[in-house]
C-alpha cells in the first residue's frame, strides 16, 4: 500500500501507520516462545547431529558384517536425518538474525523452508522403504540375527536420546517438529529392526521385517504430509488456518469510531510471526483520536496471536466495503 496523505478536520497526515514496536511491548507478549525454543533446541540439535552420524557409522558396519539390508537401509535413513537436522540447525541460526535493509522481515522463512525440505525428504524415504519392503518380502535373505539385534539396540538408544533432546521444542516450532519426526521415525525403525532380529533368531520369521517397515512408512508418510501442507500454506502466504478473516472483521468493526475495515490481508512470515494489513474507514476525527482507535485494533488482534499490524486510515473512500475492497 502506498503512503497517502489524508486530511481529517483540516490536519494532513500520512495514514499508513505501522505498529513497529508492538512485537516487543504489547502486554508482554513479544514472541518469547520462539526465542526460548531457538536457544534451547539449537544447542541440542548439535548433539543430535553427532548421535546420528555415530548411529549411521555403527549400522553400516553392522549391516555389512551381519548381511542385514534393513540395518544398512536404516543407516541411510539416519544419515539423511543427520543432514536434515543440520539444515534445521542452520535454519534456526538464520531465523535469529536481525531484520536488515536487505531482508526487512529477517530470515524467519528459513525455518519454514527447512521444514518443507525435511518433510519432502521423509516422503521420499517412505517411498524407498515401501520399495525395499516389497523386495525383501518376496526375496528374503539370510541374516546374522544376533549382530543385527545388537546394532539395532545401539541405534535405538541413540534415537531415544535424540527424541529426548528435541521433544520439548517440537511442540512450539514446526522446523524442530520436522527434525523430531525424523528422529521418531528412526526410533520406530530401530524397534522394527529389533523385533525383526528377534523373529529371525527365535522363529526364523524373515517376513516380519518388511511388514513392520511398511507400517513405519505409512506413519511417517501421514505425519510428513501434515508438515508439508502447513509449510506450503505459509510459503504461499495463506491466512493462518486457525484465524477467520470474517470473525476478525466483525470484532474490529465493533470498536467505536471505526466504521469499516476492508482490503484485509493476514499472513505468516514465520510460524510465530503473523501479519495483518487493512484499510480502516473512520469517522472524521482528529489524528490523536484515530491513533487511539488504531491502538484498540492492535490490542484486539493480539488476542488472536497477530503481532504485526499495518492500518491505512481512510474517510469515505471504499464503496463496496468488503473484505477485499480496493
Amino acid at each position: 500500500m502506498g503512503n497517502k496523505i489524508k486530511k481529517i478536520n483540516g490536519h494532513s497526515y500520512d495514514h499508513h501507520i505501522h505498529n513497529h514496536e508492538h512485537g516487543h511491548e504489547c502486554n508482554g507478549h513479544h514472541h518469547h516462545n520462539h526465542i526460548d525454543v531457538s536457544e534451547v533446541s539449537g544447542k541440542k540439535l548439535f548433539w543430535v547431529i553427532l548421535l546420528n552420524f555415530g548411529i549411521t557409522f555403527a549400522e553400516i558396519i553392522g549391516g555389512i558384517i551381519s548381511g542385514s539390508l534393513s540395518l544398512i537401509s536404516d543407516a541411510l535413513h539416519n544419515f539423511s536425518d543427520a543432514i536434515a537436522v543440520i539444515i534445521s540447525y542452520i535454519a534456526l541460526k538464520l531465523g535469529q538474525k536481525e531484520n536488515s535493509l536487505k531482508h526487512t522481515f529477517g530470515l524467519k522463512r528459513a525455518e519454514i523452508l527447512a521444514a518443507l525440505l525435511n518433510s519432502a525428504v521423509l516422503v521420499g524415504i517412505s517411498v524407498f522403504l515401501f520399495f525395499e519392503a516389497f523386495k525383501k518380502f518376496y526375496y528374503p535373505e539370510p541374516i546374522l540375527g544376533s549382530t543385527m539385534l545388537t546394532i539395532a539396540i545401539i541405534g535405538l538408544v541413540g534415537n531415544l536420546l535424540s527424541i529426548y533432546f528435541l521433544e520439548a521444542g517440537s511442540h512450539e516450532n514446526m522446523n524442530i517438529k520436522s527434525a523430531y519426526l525424523h528422529m521418531l521415525s528412526d526410533a520406530i525403525s530401530s524397534v522394527a529392526v529389533i523385533l525383526g532380529a528377534l523373529g529371525i533368531i527365535f522363529f526364523k520369521i524373515y517376513w516380519i521385517d518388511p511388514v513392520l517397515t511398511i507400517i513405519i512408512g505409512v506413519y511417517v508418510l501421514i505425519e510428513s504430509f501434515k508438515i508439508l501442507k502447513k509449510s506450503v500454506h505459509i510459503l504461499l502466504e495463506g491466512t493462518p488456518v486457525d484465524i477467520s478473516i470474517e470473525e476478525i472483521k466483525n470484532i474490529v468493526e465493533q470498536i467505536d469510531g471505526l466504521k469499516n475495515v476492508h482490503h484485509i490481508h493476514i499472513w505468516s512470515v514465520g510460524e510465530k510471526d503473523i501479519f495483518f494489513e487493512a484499510h480502516a474507514e473512520l469517522e472524521d476525527m482528529m489524528l490523536s483520536d484515530a491513533g487511539k482507535i488504531r491502538k484498540k485494533v492492535e490490542e484486539k488482534l493480539l488476542e488472536y496471536g497477530i503481532n504485526h499490524v499495518t492500518l491505512q486510515l481512510e474517510v469515505d473512500e471504499c464503496v463496496e466495503k468488503g473484505i477485499l475492497c480496493g
